[in-house]
């Protein structure tokens, strides 16, 4: 499950971009994060790999008026509209952003290098062909909250009745570090984006990481392959849900604009 996906990032801030909310430095920067380097391949009227500046400019001469995200997975084509061969790089990557106002959409290939504590990471956006048709699946953000309620409640009892709660080293630590961002303030997203969409976004992440806690936190007390099965076709339509609500938070700029 993906809290903070780059694509979401790229998505934010170039709508905030476009929208002439911030600098394209500022955008730039909070586009790559902790990442090396970010480079567009692909872009229309470029013949190799550019930087992330230049490829926002260009996409903005494009006609490109807003960026939305998808997240899908497989039998759930979330924020995708085709064709087939973008569809298949951004079910692979489990992400991409898609363009308003020109047929074009980025998907990530992320590369890492160096020793563990030192990782150099680079990330090549794959510029192609998309359909223009409404994305699949998603939702406005009224839906993605009133889903998210009761998925976090139904998350809280399946993985308490499976005891497979979030507990351990692994799982504290997962939980103090995410305490610890949200304590900061830190901006979830871009200057433009309504406050229920930040709420949104801060409740799926945490519906989002319960399920992943969840899956990587051993077997807990679920120890037999049937009660293993049972708790993956449990907690499956809850990681559905905070996907959804994830991507409803990142779009709402474009489709409040719309």
């Amino acid at each position: 499950m993906l809290f903070e996906p780059r694509s979401g990032r790229l998505a934010a801030w170039g709508n905030a971009l476009l929208a002439g909310l911030v600098s394209p430095d500022e955008a730039v920067l909070s586009i790559v994060g902790e990442d090396a380097v970010h480079r567009v391949e692909g872009l229309p009227g470029e013949p190799g790999p550019v930087g992330l500046t230049l490829a926002l400019g260009r996409l903005r001469a494009l006609g490109v008026t807003g960026l939305r995200v998808a997240l899908p997975a497989p039998g759930h084509p979330l924020g995708l509209s085709g064709p087939p061969e973008f569809n298949a790089r951004a079910l692979e990557a489990e992400e991409a952003v898609v363009a308003v106002g020109a047929a074009v959409g980025l998907v990530p290939e992320v590369s890492e290098a160096g020793p563990a504590g030192d990782v150099h990471v680079s990330v090549t956006w794959h510029c192609l062909p998309v359909r223009e048709a409404p994305p699949a699946d998603v939702p406005s953000l009224g839906e993605a909250e009133r889903e998210l309620a009761e998925a976090l409640r139904e998350a809280t009892v399946v993985l308490t009745r499976l005891d497979v709660a979030g507990s351990g080293p692994a799982a504290e630590a997962a939980l103090s570090a995410y305490r610890a961002r949200a304590e900061a303030g830190r901006e979830a997203l871009a200057p433009g984006y309504p406050p229920r969409a930040v709420r949104v976004l801060a409740l799926a992440q945490r519906v989002g990481l319960m399920v992943s806690l969840a899956y990587e936190n051993g077997h807990g007390g679920a120890v037999a392959a049937s009660e293993m099965a049972a708790r993956a076709e449990a907690l499956r339509p809850v990681e559905r849900v905070a996907r959804r609500a994830l991507v409803a938070a990142y779009n709402s700029a474009v489709e409040a604009r719309a």
